[in-house]
């Protein structure tokens, strides 16, 4: 596969806003967040007050991004917001005016280089009504091809009545929806060995399947395409206990009609799973035709180069070519592509 990259899709990547909206300072508020420049290339993050991460321009800066895809060989990146933008903890209309900031700046950016970028949208999920007007404005007036939420909204899981409304209306539009941890709500014991990120983040995931499992999401929305990151979290390793309690427990069941195993099968991943053992793990709970590169871009913690995992595996060349880029294909327009190619794994 000497010329995989040049068609690599990578399905997780995120930005921020261009033009920074201050409302920290409008509405006399510290928990938005606030950014500060260091140089021309970076930028600080401060929430709260306090400092949450240092950021490189290539977040914002388009022409940038795109010199850097091209030096990795990567075709198109899907374009999301940094989770610390959701402002679900905001009142409605200050995280619709945020909403609506964030998806202008990443229609701006898919503008710039429209064959390059698919831009997914947020939405101000803490008022059903504002959300799903912001969806319908995103996707038809300014082009957004999907949307990103968190794992939960204010504490609230994804099996939420309130939510119910978004997911039929992505499925009506036919846009897939990115899951991304946020919110972690064991993160006071999670500050010990940066454990938010390497545990916490992957069983928040777990919590967020769930709901969409065992609350029947997938089942009362057929339509929906959900894109879980960082391969699913731990949801791949735990399947078969949640299999068991599904069994152990039928008064628990909540919802779902169907083993939560058999349901995730409709779900979808990103191949941050971190090692070939772990990206076959999930391909077993979910299938080969619904594994993405994501690569978590621009920040360190993520895949480095965007697909390595996948191109120095020992997978097949057609099952790569699926992950790298087919399945996004499918999973972006709903459409099934030809993976007869895709061989034994």
């Amino acid at each position: 596969m000497t010329d995989a990259r040049t068609e690599l899709v990578d399905c997780h990547t995120h930005t921020l806003p261009r033009r920074w909206l201050d409302l920290a300072e409008r509405y006399g508020d510290d928990r938005w967040p606030v950014r500060r420049e260091i140089d021309a290339c970076s930028a600080d993050l401060f929430v709260g007050g306090k400092h949450f991460r240092t950021v490189p321009h290539t977040c914002w800066d388009a022409a940038a991004r795109v010199e850097q895809m091209d030096a990795a060989g990567v075709r198109t990146q899907w374009l999301s917001v940094t989770p610390v933008m959701f402002s679900y903890w905001a009142p409605p209309d200050q995280a619709a005016e945020m909403a609506r900031h964030v998806n202008d700046e990443i229609a701006g950016m898919v503008r710039h280089a429209p064959g390059r970028f698919a831009g997914l949208a947020t939405l101000p999920l803490g008022d059903t009504d504002l959300a799903l007007k912001e969806l319908e404005r995103a996707v038809s007036e300014l082009g957004l091809r999907g949307v990103e939420i968190g794992t939960n909204v204010a504490g609230r899981d994804l099996d939420d009545p309130a939510f119910l409304p978004v997911f039929q209306a992505a499925a009506q539009l036919g846009v897939p929806v990115l899951v991304h941890p946020w919110d972690v709500r064991t993160a006071d014991r999670l500050t010990r060995y940066n454990a938010m990120y390497t545990v916490g983040m992957p069983t928040e995931t777990s919590y967020a399947a769930l709901a969409l499992l065992q609350g029947n999401v997938l089942g009362a929305v057929p339509g929906l395409r959900v894109l879980l990151a960082h391969g699913a979290g731990a949801l791949a390793w735990l399947l078969p206990r949640i299999d068991r309690g599904w069994a152990t427990w039928p008064e628990r069941r909540g919802a779902s009609t169907e083993t939560p195993g058999s349901a995730a099968r409709r779900l979808w991943a990103d191949s941050l799973a971190g090692d070939e053992a772990n990206l076959r793990l999930v391909a077993n709970r979910i299938g080969w035709d619904h594994l993405v590169v994501g690569s978590d871009y621009p920040f360190p913690f993520g895949e480095q180069r965007a697909g390595d995992v996948v191109l120095e595996s020992s997978l097949d060349d057609g099952t790569k070519a699926m992950i790298l880029s087919t399945n996004a294909v499918a999973l972006l327009t709903g459409t099934p592509q030809d993976t007869t190619n895709g061989g034994t794994k």
